[in-house]
């Protein structure tokens, strides 16, 4: 039952929905930060937790999703760039996450990932990197709620897009239209006032932005 509550809730966000990264937040006051997305359009909080090793950079952990999680109603999305994905459901789920994103590079069962975290009454999404294709998640597109695309290499915000990953947001699209399939598709990298249009365009419905937003240069209407 509450998976099916988190279902409706993905299916009641207005699209495209904005889904502002604390990973360029001011780590010392992310109170402020939850206000300033709630004030500006955001509609999920995205929370990218970094291990080390998946990518070079360490971020932030359970104990911060736990603290802010009573500061906002939104929903979160915890994006885990880890090794091992598998074994951090359960903390993060128990944290307060309300979806839960791993990488497909990440996990050998990545099938059976998305069952686990459906079993857990939250909504499961697949990210992959900029070198990984489309076609190696023919067999997971049925049932994953959210694919996750990232257009520069995870790791760092403030990148600039790799526009050959725009590309990915179409394919998508096309492939869920004629599939019949539901997953919402959501880009992660490089989106600013510049850059926008063209996620949008392609038909991305999830728009996660970083640095763009909290230095207040995302034009978001």
């Amino acid at each position: 039952m509450q998976y099916i509550k988190y279902f409706m809730m993905i299916k009641d966000l207005r699209l495209p929905a904005l889904a502002p990264s604390l990973l360029s937040a001011d780590f010392s006051s992310l109170e402020n930060a939850i206000k300033q997305i709630e004030e500006n359009g955001g509609s999920v909080v995205h929370i990218d937790v970094m291990d080390g090793q998946f990518v070079p950079e360490i971020t932030y952990g359970q104990p911060v999703v736990r603290s802010i999680r009573k500061l906002t109603k939104l929903p979160f999305d915890v994006h885990l760039m880890v090794e091992k994905p598998e074994n951090k459901i359960d903390s993060f789920v128990d944290a307060g996450t309300d979806w839960i994103t791993f990488h497909y590079e990440a996990t050998n069962h990545a099938h059976r990932l998305i069952q686990m975290i459906h079993e857990k009454g939250k909504l499961a999404g697949v990210s992959i990197c900029p070198g990984t294709p489309i076609n190696l998640l023919s067999e997971i597109l049925k049932c994953a709620d959210i694919i996750l695309v990232m257009t520069v290499n995870p790791g760092w915000g403030g990148q600039k897009i790799i526009q050959s990953c725009v590309e990915k947001i179409a394919e998508l699209k096309k492939i869920r239209e004629e599939k019949g399939y539901n997953y919402l598709i959501s880009v992660d990298g490089g989106v600013n006032s510049q850059t926008l249009e063209s996620v949008k365009s392609a038909g991305a419905d999830i728009i996660v932005s970083g640095s763009a937003f909290f230095n207040n240069t995302l034009k978001w209407s």
